[in-house]
């Protein structure tokens, strides 16, 4: 595994226009305490993984119960569209979007809850299980291209010639205000662990695909904590896009196969968990595909069933090298919190 560390802030370049993440939690817990279907999400103590980390305590955020959907992105897409529902906008809309998992289930149930419809766009690479799960969450499914990045494109030419509401969990130059207030929606799962947790954790290990997770944890986690923990974000070697931006100090785009964290696999940063990241983040750290499959293993094995998207936090704590731990100050005394950030594939 290999592991970039940075300095606070990291030094970067072109963001100028890019707003920095929300940690405006309350707001977003306000409103998501409203849904009936809203329940705070068990933090577990794994004894059996920090035994085999060779740390104090490893306390795990488990998301695959959130609000029906499986995963913590139910908070997000449709957090913005219970916003828009509040502002008199979502009835009648047409969402659309692209997803490689767990986002375009969270904008169909959003969609259907709140009176709109959503249409997503899958790759062709995407399992067709997935396909009938947003199918029956109300969505209509479009395939598109090899790559997340093809059925985003195509996502965003939809938008522009029916005039649908464009809904990504990515943000770029031009294109902010609903990832922002998505990534608002991410701050209650962290809002949670920080009230959970009995001690101030040492170590925070967050998996990243565009960064919207990693970026509104570790924003909250310097509010409630400062400087106190260490801040490891986690992506596939295959799909390094926040840690060669960080390398390059600007946005870029990541080159490498498909990999097997699925959820994960996406080439380009979102701008801002970007921006937010390099603030907040200690260090970077790539996943070798048997790494995140490790993982994922080890947390079967405890009893937290995922997928290696999932455990990618999990599968970084397990994979560090003696000499990778002292760097990260790692050791006996160590008090470990990830995120489980989604159910078995």
């Amino acid at each position: 595994m290999d592991i970039l560390h940075t300095p606070r802030p990291a030094p970067l370049t072109g963001l100028h226009d890019i707003p920095l993440p929300s940690g405006d939690a309350p707001r977003a817990q306000a409103l998501v305490a409203r849904c009936p279907s809203y329940a705070q999400t068990p933090l577990e103590t794994s004894v059996a993984i920090a035994t085999e980390a060779g740390v104090q305590d490893v306390w795990i955020k488990d998301e695959r119960g959130r609000m029906g959907l499986g995963s913590f992105k139910a908070l997000g897409a449709a957090y913005v569209i219970a916003v828009d529902k509040e502002r008199g906008e979502a009835s009648g809309r047409t969402y659309v979007t692209a997803s490689a998992g767990n986002h375009g289930l969270s904008v169909a149930a959003g969609a259907r809850v709140f009176g709109a419809a959503s249409v997503v766009y899958i790759a062709q690479t995407v399992p067709e299980g997935f396909a009938a799960r947003l199918e029956a969450e109300g969505a209509e499914v479009r395939r598109e291209g090899a790559t997340y990045e093809d059925s985003l494109r195509a996502a965003e030419e939809a938008a522009q010639a029916n005039g649908w509401a464009l809904l990504s969990d990515g943000s770029w130059h031009g294109y902010t205000e609903r990832p922002h207030r998505l990534m608002e929606g991410y701050t209650v799962l962290m809002a949670e662990a920080i009230a959970q947790v009995p001690d101030v954790p040492t170590h925070i290990f967050l998996q990243a695909g565009v960064g919207g997770l990693a970026c509104a944890c570790a924003r909250l986690a310097r509010q409630a904590w400062g400087d106190a923990p260490r801040i490891v974000v986690v992506e596939p070697e295959a799909a390094a896009a926040l840690q060669g931006s960080i390398k390059a100090g600007a946005a870029v785009e990541s080159a490498g196969p498909v990999s097997d964290m699925g959820r994960l696999d996406c080439k380009m940063p979102s701008l801002i968990a970007l921006k937010g990241l390099a603030q907040d983040a200690d260090a970077y750290a790539l996943l070798s595909e048997a790494e995140g499959q490790a993982g994922a293993g080890l947390a079967m094995v405890a009893g937290l069933e995922s997928s290696p998207s999932g455990a990618a936090g999990i599968a970084a704590l397990m994979a560090l090298s003696q000499e990778q731990r002292e760097g990260l100050g790692l050791d006996a005394a160590s008090r470990v919190l990830c995120i489980l950030s989604e159910g078995p594939a």
